[in-house]
C-alpha cells in the first residue's frame, strides 16, 4: 500500500516511531505554505528557522532512506494549502493511505479531520509522540475539583514521572521552590554569553522575501543565532546544563536593558518545533545537577522542571478543554487598541523600550518580561485581547497558539476570568523596579504617582482596580489591593485616574 505521511513544521521529532519503521512504500511531505506564514504576522526570525528546520529534517529523513517531497515557498507545485497539497500528491502517486499526527493547533485539528473526511481514500490519525499528557488529561484530572489549580497539577505529574521525587515525597522536602526564584540581578553573578550560532540562512530570507510574505522584527541572515537542527538543539541543552542551569533559579524572574536571555535556556523553540523531546530535556538537566550538586541547588533545577512539566503540559491541557471558545474570552470586555510602539518599541517607557526592542531583535523575552511588561501594560491600558494574542503569536519564535494563547488570555490579559490565574498579573512600577534594572534609565519617575513625570504603570494599575472592581469583588487574593483602594483619598484617586485616562487615549505619546 502506498502510503502518504504528512510532517507538520512543529512535528520535527526525530525519535517518532513513523521512522523506524519499514517504510519503503511510504511518502512523507513537508510544506513551507503561505497558509501558514499568513494566518498572523509573524516576527521574520520565526519564519526563518521554522524553515531552515523543516528542511534540515527533510535531509535528516532522506539520509535514512525515506522517500521525501519538501516542497519550498517558490516550488511550482506548491498550491499553498495544506488541502489541495495533499489532494495533489495523492492523485500523483496514487497514493491508498492518507496518514497524519495530531496537530497542536485547534485550527490544524479542524482543518485536518475535515480533509480527512473528505479523502475518498484511507486515513488515520498518529499521536505526535511529544506530550507528556494526552489531550483530554487535564480534564480528566480537574473533573471533580473546583478550580484549575496548576499547582496540583504538577505534583500529580511529577509523581506520574517520579520526576525530583524520594519515594513518594518531593527532593527537598518541597514541592516548589518558587519563593527563591525571585533575585533581582545587580550586575553579578557574571552572565555566560548564550550558546549561540553563526547560520548563513540569506537564502531562506530571499525565498520568504520574493515570495512577499509580510513579517516584522529584525534578522542578521549572516549570523543567525537559533538552533534549527537536533544536534544544535543537544548542544544549546548541554550548554545551558553546564554554565547556566547554576543561577537560572535564582534569577528567572529578573530583567536587565543590557541582557538579553540572562541566565535562561533558549529551549524553547528547540522543544515546541519537536526537536527536542521534554522528558529528554528535564532528564539531562536532573542528571546534571545530580552530579553537581556541591555547586547547583534544588531551587536552580526545581524552577526550570516546573516550567515544562508544570505549566508546559498544564497550558497544552486548558487549551484542549476549552477550545475553540478560549480563543473568544474577553471577560474584562477590553476594547482599546495595541499602541504602535509595540510594533516599534519607540516609547519613553524604559521597561517597555527594552523589552520591545529584545522582542523585535532576538524574537525572545522571557516569561516576566511577557507576563509584568508587555503583557501588563496591555492590561493597564484594556487592549483588546485579540490583539494583544496577534502579537503575542506573532512576535515570539517559541509561538503556537496551544502555549500562546493560554498564557496570553489567561495568565497575561485575565481575559479566561480566572479560569488559569487566580488574580490578575498587574503591578504598579514598585514591582518592575524590584525585579530589575530598567526605572534607573527611564524617562519617568518610578516614586511619582501623578504628574507629567510620574510611571504609567502606577496611575494605570489604580485605575485599573477602580474601574474593573466589579470583576474582581469576592476574589480573596485581590482583597488586601481592593482594601487599599477604599482608603485611597478621592481627590488622589481622581488624579491618577485622569493621568491614567490620558495614557489610555494616547499610549503613544509616552
Amino acid at each position: 500500500m502506498k502510503t502518504l505521511r504528512l510532517i507538520l513544521g512543529d512535528q520535527l521529532n526525530h525519535k517518532h516511531s513513523w521512522y523506524r519503521n519499514d517504510d519503503k512504500d511510504t511518502l512523507y511531505f513537508i510544506a513551507e505554505m503561505r497558509q501558514e506564514t499568513d494566518y498572523v504576522k509573524h516576527h521574520i526570525q520565526k519564519v526563518v528557522a521554522f524553515f531552515e528546520a523543516m528542511d534540515a529534517f527533510a535531509q535528516w529523513l532522506r539520509e535514512r532512506g525515506k522517500q521525501v517531497v519538501y516542497y519550498r515557498l517558490d516550488d511550482r507545485h506548491n498550491t499553498q494549502k495544506l488541502g489541495t497539497n495533499i489532494a495533489a500528491l495523492i492523485e500523483q502517486h496514487g497514493i491508498e493511505k492518507f496518514e497524519y499526527q495530531l496537530p497542536d493547533e485547534y485550527r490544524l485539528d479542524q482543518q485536518l479531520r475535515q480533509l480527512a473526511d473528505d479523502l475518498s481514500i484511507d486515513s488515520e490519525a498518529f499521536d505526535s509522540e511529544h506530550f507528556l499528557t494526552t489531550r483530554s488529561e487535564l480534564g480528566e484530572f480537574f473533573s471533580d475539583k473546583k478550580s484549575l489549580l496548576m499547582e496540583s497539577f504538577y505534583r500529580h505529574m511529577r509523581r506520574k514521572h517520579d520526576v525530583l521525587m524520594e519515594g513518594d515525597k518531593p527532593s527537598g522536602g518541597k514541592w516548589n521552590f518558587d519563593e527563591s526564584n525571585r533575585k533581582k540581578w545587580k550586575g553579578q553573578p557574571e552572565i555566560p554569553h548564550e550558546k549561540g550560532f553563526r547560520k548563513d540562512v540569506r537564502e531562506t530570507l530571499a525565498r520568504i522575501e520574493q515570495a512577499g510574505v509580510k513579517t516584522f522584527g529584525n534578522i542578521d541572515p549572516q549570523q543567525f543565532n537559533w538552533p534549527t537542527t537536533r544536534a544544535d538543539c543537544l548542544k544549546v541543552l548541554r550548554y545551558f546544563s553546564e554554565h547556566l542551569l547554576v543561577h537560572f533559579g535564582d534569577y528567572q524572574d529578573a530583567m536587565d536593558p543590557q541582557q538579553a536571555y540572562l541566565f535562561h535556556s533558549r529551549l524553547s523553540f528547540a522543544m515546541n518545533s519537536k526537536l527536542l523531546h521534554p522528558m529528554e530535556v528535564i532528564q539531562a538537566v536532573i542528571e546534571y545537577w545530580q552530579a553537581n550538586r556541591s555547586t547547583i541547588t534544588i531551587n536552580e533545577v526545581e524552577g526550570f522542571v516546573r516550567q515544562i512539566l508544570g505549566w508546559r503540559e498544564y497550558m497544552r491541557g486548558v487549551y484542549w478543554r476549552e477550545m475553540p471558545g478560549y480563543a473568544r474570552c474577553n471577560r474584562l470586555q477590553n476594547h482599546n487598541d495595541l499602541p504602535d510602539f509595540y510594533w516599534t518599541a519607540d516609547t519613553r517607557m524604559n521597561c517597555l523600550h527594552h523589552a520591545i526592542r529584545n522582542s523585535l531583535d532576538h524574537a525572545y523575552a522571557h516569561h516576566i518580561q511577557r507576563l509584568m511588561i508587555t503583557g501588563n501594560f496591555a492590561l493597564l491600558t484594556q487592549v483588546h485581547p485579540d490583539q494583544v494574542d496577534a502579537w503575542y503569536l506573532g512576535i515570539y519564535i517559541d509561538a503556537i497558539e496551544w502555549v500562546e494563547i493560554t498564557n496570553t488570555r489567561g495568565m497575561s490579559q485575565f481575559a479566561d476570568g480566572g479560569l488559569v490565574a487566580t488574580k490578575p498579573y498587574i503591578s504598579s512600577g514598585s514591582y518592575i523596579q524590584k525585579m530589575s534594572n530598567y526605572c534607573a534609565g527611564c524617562h519617568y519617575k518610578v516614586k511619582q504617582k501623578t504628574g507629567d513625570e510620574a510611571c504609567p504603570f502606577n496611575s494605570l494599575y489604580w485605575h485599573f482596580l477602580a474601574d474593573k472592581r466589579a470583576h474582581f469583588d469576592g476574589n480573596p487574593r485581590m482583597a488586601m489591593m481592593l482594601s487599599l483602594l477604599d482608603k485611597m483619598d478621592s481627590e488622589e484617586l481622581e488624579a491618577l485616574s485622569a493621568r491614567a485616562t490620558q495614557i489610555i487615549r494616547n499610549p503613544d505619546d509616552f
